[in-house]
């Protein structure tokens, strides 16, 4: 009894005494306004403080910092005052006092603080927080991810860890926020299949999330770049998040959706034509370098004339102060604005020479492509980026380092590779992959061709090295055993090298491994065959046959490129009909969200197949989408502006000729009259003899303002009885498939188009123009005079 009244009075001093300790100096730790308010009470009380005081104090810290803008951000200041380093010194002490959501919070701040992942209570947090790992709630787990990631574990085990025990709790986690930090930080390191349930989960997800959280969003279109994935569903429900908050977006919000959304090809006209303006809205708003460099690469290539000027008038009065990174982010800036300001582009170079030194093999590449696109030409600068990568070459060993360094080296003027140089390149070879195989071949190519001009000799080293490419390209290829593996690495392949040398067996292991097609990969593959223009009707029908059996799974934004190759290279499928029916189908109820551009090439590569969907066409053809289009053209480059009117005058065209119930008018004649058509007329009467070239002629480019009576005859073009209109057309290799003799597209249209008009159409393949039967002049006047005066003219 007396025992237990002794203990009484102690048990309640300790009870009382933990309250009264720690909960005021919380509070005062609240009320503070500074980071020196915080310190002095560390300072008056570092040998009472509690793990809980420890990490409340941090976080008031960082709280403090988040607060500032990047120009007033005291890290450095904070890291190294004296209080800051008795309170890591108290978190290495008290960490196993700590709950889990404080260990981690801290380990968190500390690093925010820029404590470097190999000092001590680093290392100790996370060797603390890896023994707790399976007890972590998703909150807890999701934050340490990010810790990790923050120290470049993506590949660890300790990351695997994490992943696995996501992978196993996934049916339970019901918070999208903590599982989008997880899908970015285990991006790295997870199988396809579990790709697919976390990218089915979120989409589950997605509904419960507050249409507010737009870093959730972020992350989410982030998972998806991480793991290469174009999803449309998800990204079309992150997107209406991004637009739904634009007035509350910053310049960093903004340029890493733009990032994300650039590296994904994912096109949204109404995300950026309401970017265009939030960020217009901002250019009086800054004056700090950094600042304006983020604004100047977020808005420069989709700005309007009076915009790049002033951005551009920006950047050159604080030129002197831009760091070396900066310099290199607005000459990237400048050349995807196609910019010709020569001012400008003298004083990015001069601070990029000066920094030269500083930048790794990837960023020199950078550079020298910037540098030829813009055409600047200065001999000091190309012979110091020669000699910095020469001496990065002669100590690299990883081959798509290398491969950078050659393709870099190509480039420059002097685009030659001595012996050594060739004979490295040839020992990294059976380490390569098909994207590294084909930017060393291009190389080499470009390599020998300036020996060729200007040295007037080819080593025999260079076409070794090109034979060993071709070898190993083949391996690789007949090696490949997976579509999806195949795909990441042909995917963005192109250039002359891989067209003549690798095209042809990449497309038979295509056809080998065709049954691995999908919905999720079916896009890409038919985009692959469009690019190549190489005619593979077995892919053809394959891809048909999977969007006919698939097609509820395929979203309608990616209809266009699947029906493209189909359009390009003129081929029907089997099941014609019923494939273009339904990919139409499809495609109607998403009229009114694909972006104009997208239509607008639809609409024409539909034509192209003799397809006019009424519902598509009035989609098209009406002001309002007009006025939009105009509104997108002012936002893309020069090259594609153009190609857009192009389509859009063709489609026009097409169907006032195939379509004239549909009553849509002509309205491209200004627009030819800049681009005068280049077919040869004639007019020949009933004995085959030609007649004098007068009003008889209808051009495609100048329709008649009647409509058409007929198929076959335009009313109002009278001939002389028995006269016929010819048109003759070469046709060089760009009108015909890569592969065979097969009339593409547009070709074919044009023919179909002059015939309506009331042409009897000649065409001359370049193959039986250029070939040896018609290597004379008299051969060529002989096979002219036969195909268009008929058999025996003479």
């Amino acid at each position: 009894m007396l025992c237990l009244r002794a203990i009484r009075p102690f048990s309640w001093r300790v009870f009382h005494f933990r309250p009264f300790s720690f909960e005021p100096l919380i509070s005062q730790m609240n009320n503070c306004t500074d980071e020196e308010q915080i310190f002095g009470l560390i300072e008056k009380n570092k040998s009472l403080l509690s793990e809980k005081q420890v990490g409340c104090a941090l976080s008031m810290l960082w709280q403090f910092q988040k607060q500032k803008t990047s120009s007033v951000k005291n890290v450095d200041c904070i890291r190294n005052h004296p209080q800051f380093l008795t309170l890591c010194n108290l978190a290495t002490t008290k960490m196993g006092f700590m709950s889990d959501s404080t260990l981690v919070n801290v380990l968190y701040i500390i690093q925010q603080f820029g404590i470097e992942a190999h000092d001590s209570l680093v290392e100790a947090l996370v060797t603390e927080a890896w023994r707790r790992l399976e007890r972590f709630d998703i909150s807890v787990l999701s934050k340490f991810s990010s810790c990790l990631a923050d120290q470049h574990l993506h590949y660890s085990p300790l990351m695997g860890k994490v992943a696995d025990i996501v992978n196993r709790n996934l049916e339970n986690i019901e918070d999208l926020r903590s599982l989008s930090v997880l899908m970015v930080s285990i991006s790295s390191l997870i199988s396809q299949r579990f790709q697919e349930k976390l990218v089915n989960k979120a989409e589950l997800l997605f509904d419960t999330m507050d249409s507010s959280q737009v870093n959730t969003a972020r992350r989410i279109v982030q998972f998806l770049r991480n793991i290469k994935y174009r999803y449309y569903p998800l990204l079309e429900r992150c997107n209406k998040v991004f637009l739904s908050n634009m007035n509350h977006l910053d310049l960093d919000s903004i340029s890493k959706i733009l990032s994300l959304y650039y590296s994904l090809q994912f096109h949204s006209f109404e995300f950026i034509l309401m970017t265009k303006k939030r960020l217009t809205e901002m250019i009086p708003l800054f004056d700090h370098p950094a600042s304006c460099v983020k604004l100047f690469v977020a808005l420069g290539p989709m700005a309007g004339p009076e915009e790049k000027k002033q951005l551009k008038s920006t950047i050159l009065l604080m030129s002197e102060e831009l760091t070396g990174q900066q310099a290199l982010a607005v000459m990237g800036a400048m050349e995807e604005m196609e910019s010709r300001n020569l001012r400008l582009i003298k004083k990015i170079t001069s601070i990029l020479h000066k920094h030269l030194d500083n930048y790794k093999p990837v960023e020199l590449l950078r550079i020298t492509q910037a540098l030829i696109f813009l055409h600047f030409q200065s001999k000091e600068l190309f012979v110091k980026l020669r000699e910095l990568l020469l001496s990065y070459l002669k100590v690299s060993v990883i081959p798509s380092e290398i491969s950078i360094l050659v393709y870099a080296l190509s480039m420059l003027p002097s685009a030659h590779l001595d012996e050594v140089r060739m004979s490295q390149i040839e020992a990294v070879l059976p380490q390569c992959d098909l994207h590294d195989l084909n930017i060393f071949a291009t190389s080499v190519l470009r390599c020998i061709q300036y020996d060729h001009m200007y040295l007037d000799n080819i080593p025999a080293k260079q076409l070794k090295v090109l034979q060993k490419l071709d070898h190993y390209g083949h391996q690789r290829l007949q090696e490949c055993k997976s579509l999806n593996l195949l795909w990441e690495e042909v995917k963005s392949l192109k250039g002359d090298w891989f067209a003549d040398s690798l095209l042809e067996e990449t497309v038979v292991t295509l056809q080998r491994l065709m049954d691995e097609i999908n919905y999720i990969n079916v896009a890409g593959i038919a985009s692959f065959i469009s690019r190549t223009n190489y005619l593979s009707t077995s892919l053809l029908d394959k891809i048909a046959s999977v969007v006919l059996q698939q097609i509820e799974k395929i979203h309608p934004f990616a209809i266009l490129a699947i029906i493209l190759p189909f359009s390009a290279l003129n081929y029907d499928p089997p099941q014609r009909d019923e494939f273009f029916g339904t990919c139409i189908q499809h495609l109607n109820s998403y009229l009114s969200v694909l972006d104009p551009l997208v239509l607008v090439f639809l609409g024409y590569s539909l034509a192209t197949l003799q397809y006019f969907p009424e519902d598509l066409l009035k989609a098209i053809f009406n002001i309002k989408f007009l006025a939009r289009l105009d509104s997108q053209l002012e936002l893309i480059c020069s090259s594609l502006n153009m190609k857009v009117q192009f389509r859009l005058m063709e489609l026009n065209r097409a169907v006032c000729l195939e379509c004239p119930e549909y009553q849509i008018p002509w309205f491209h004649d200004r627009f030819c009259q800049q681009h005068y058509n280049k077919d040869f007329e004639c007019i020949l009467d009933k004995r085959r003899n030609p007649l004098p070239y007068g009003s008889h002629n209808t051009t495609l480019e100048k329709l008649p303002k009647i409509h058409l009576e007929s198929n076959t005859q335009i009313a109002g073009s009278r001939l002389p009885p028995g006269a016929e209109k010819i048109a003759l057309e070469f046709l060089d290799s760009r009108a015909f498939c890569r592969n065979i003799p097969h009339l593409k597209g547009k070709s074919a249209m044009k023919k179909r188009h002059l015939e309506i008009l009331g042409y009897h159409v000649i065409q001359i393949p370049h193959f039986e123009w250029n070939s040896m039967a018609l290597s004379t002049r008299d051969a060529r006047m002989d096979y002219l005079r036969e195909r268009i005066f008929g058999e025996g003219k003479s």
